[in-house]
């Protein structure tokens, strides 16, 4: 069974190494951790807030919530590393046994600007959950990359 994937995308006033650069080294900046973070799902109820988002910037490196309580937690892992054109990553950001996701993110140069490519695939690895994943993320990443794209272009 395939199931079709996310595909979304923004353009910002930024040309493509910038727009790669603000979101893979900047993604602690711009990323709506208040709404889409572990420390909001994996310790619900608790004070426990997120302290800064690092994306390690490799094939292999990981993105890491830095949290309040001392803990550092994986969103996913770097699985093709091409800048500035496009990654791919290993999407797992939660503490569930089910394995992981992939998101790619693409950079396209378009003069001035960038149109930035999300796609987010392999929902058939989670089984009879799937849909639920999916209907969530179809949203939430709509707000992220509008966050993304809002950071991008303010500090342009």
């Amino acid at each position: 069974m395939s199931i079709e994937p996310i595909t979304r995308s923004v353009t910002v006033a930024r040309e493509a190494e910038q727009a790669f650069r603000i979101f893979t080294e900047e993604m602690g900046s711009w990323w709506p951790v208040e709404r889409f973070s572990r420390a909001r799902s994996d310790f619900e109820g608790e004070d426990v807030k997120v302290e800064r988002v690092e994306f390690q910037t490799r094939v292999g490196g990981r993105i890491l919530e830095h949290m309040s309580n001392g803990r550092t937690l994986s969103w996913g892992e770097v699985l093709e590393w091409e800048p500035p054109r496009r990654f791919v990553l290993a999407w797992h950001p939660n503490a569930s046994d089910r394995p992981p996701t992939e998101v790619e993110v693409r950079f396209i140069a378009d003069e001035d600007r960038t149109r930035v490519e999300l796609e987010h695939r392999g929902w058939e690895r989670l089984g009879p959950d799937w849909a639920e994943s999916r209907s969530s993320y179809a949203s939430g990443w709509i707000a992220t990359l509008g966050r993304f794209r809002d950071h991008a272009d303010e500090a342009a």
